[in-house]
């Protein structure tokens, strides 16, 4: 007997949190309903209506090595929405101002679009296309909850702008960048590791090989899934600006440091195993890997930034 009745206690709390946001959408006045209710049915109007190009948005996406976080943005961002949900101020009047500059952005995107029709590719036509959605739905939000409410989540909103892919000039730019730079880190450790070699560029000359750092081995895939990862985790475990900034910052030297480092590898096998080496899985699927090795010294400057911040008990 004592021992179902304290079954009955344990699972009035978890009826409890499975009604609690339908109970809080029933209690809110009916002003606030009708915008929450706005709000909704204009995103399921501009999912409906941006439906083709989101379709082939995922499925382009899916295919991609550079944009496949694009399936898991929306879901972060209302994961996120859904977490703070009971935090979250009061639909507020509506902000004109706000609504009409996120329109506008939304507006000259799909002007673009149909200025440019024909001469983009099919990367760059996708971007313009998501940007709009993105726009559309951050002027619905300041239309229908208000500044007050789109101010509260600013992170989960502008965090739906990864979701636009990166145009092909600004991946162009970066790859060389990066090449550049991993070449540089490469040749710091080739000297190190007391590796005789001959550099002309992003080309080395090594015992038995001459390795040439192509954009493809720039690394700029894993750079930029591990820049997305330092934002959403510097939101959510660090509170001070500057300590969020740093942690963000830190991922472009460790980019280059971890590609340098990948470079080396392969470069010391193509000389102590065989020139062979060159077309192991290493090279070709030793990324995640690699990828994966970044991530142990950004969570120690995760966690000695997050460390600081308790033991000086920083307000938020």
């Amino acid at each position: 007997m004592m021992a179902s009745k304290e079954v009955e206690v344990m699972a009035a709390p978890a009826g409890r949190q499975r009604v609690g946001a339908w109970a809080a959408c029933r209690h809110l006045a009916h002003r606030q309903r009708l915008r929450v209710g706005g709000c909704a049915g204009c995103l399921a109007l501009l999912t409906l209506l941006f439906f083709p190009p989101l379709t082939k948005l995922m499925l382009y996406a899916a295919q991609s090595d550079l944009h496949s976080h694009i399936l898991l943005v929306p879901l972060i961002s209302g994961y996120l929405l859904y977490i703070q949900r009971g935090r979250r101020p009061a639909a507020d009047r509506s902000s004109v101002a706000g609504a009409l500059t996120a329109g506008a952005i939304g507006i000259a995107a799909l002007a673009a679009r149909i200025a440019w029709r024909g001469s983009l590719s099919t990367n760059d036509e996708l971007a313009v296309m998501a940007l709009a959605f993105v726009s559309f739905a951050g002027a619905g939000g300041f239309l229908f909850l208000g500044a007050k409410w789109m101010a509260d989540a600013a992170f989960p909103v502008a965090f739906l702008i990864f979701m636009v892919p990166l145009p092909d000039a600004s991946v162009n730019w970066l790859e060389k960048a990066s090449a550049l730079a991993s070449a540089e880190a490469a040749a710091l450790y080739f000297n190190v590791a007391g590796t005789p070699l001959v550099r002309r560029g992003t080309v080395f000359e090594l015992p038995g090989i001459v390795l040439r750092v192509a954009q493809e081995c720039s690394g700029i895939h894993s750079t930029w899934v591990l820049f997305i990862a330092s934002v959403l985790a510097s939101h959510l475990f660090l509170r001070t600006r500057w300590r969020r900034i740093a942690l963000v910052a830190f991922v472009i030297p460790l980019g280059i440091l971890r590609n340098g480092f990948r470079i080396l590898v392969i470069g010391l096998l193509c000389v102590h195993v065989g020139p062979h080496m060159i077309d192991s899985p290493i090279h070709h699927k030793g990324g995640p890997l690699f990828f994966a090795l970044s991530l142990v010294p950004l969570s120690l400057v995760l966690w000695w930034l997050r460390r600081r911040e308790q033991r000086w008990k920083l307000p938020g």
